[in-house]
């Protein structure tokens, strides 16, 4: 999964397509993510011990991964990785980066 969490994603499927916000978790077994106010749904609390009230909270859901995509620049572009060999001391050393395809931008 190339999405991580604090990244800007906009929902392009589902009945929060458009929304933006950004990756609260990352559930990479499930390939699934949490955005920051998409996919609400409501959860019942029972009262718990003492004087503490039963209430219904409003949550986010995960959603899967496939159906938000990266924003860069504001605009919803795919991501890949570009790797960089650096050759020190007879070593070689690679470093991989996360790239904007759309512009071939590095992103962070």
């Amino acid at each position: 999964m190339k999405l991580k969490r604090g990244d800007n994603v906009i929902v392009i499927a589902g009945k929060y397509k458009g929304h933006k916000g950004k990756v609260l978790v990352v559930d990479r077994a499930k390939n699934r993510v949490i955005v920051e106010g998409a996919n609400m749904v409501m959860r019942h609390l029972k009262a718990g011990a003492g004087n503490q009230q039963s209430q219904i909270v409003k949550k986010e859901a995960p959603i899967h991964a496939s159906n938000v995509m990266y924003l860069y620049e504001g605009h919803p572009t795919r991501i890949g990785y570009k790797v960089e060999e650096t050759e020190i001391n007879g070593r070689i050393i690679r470093k991989k980066y996360r790239v904007a395809k759309s512009t071939g931008d590095t992103i962070e």
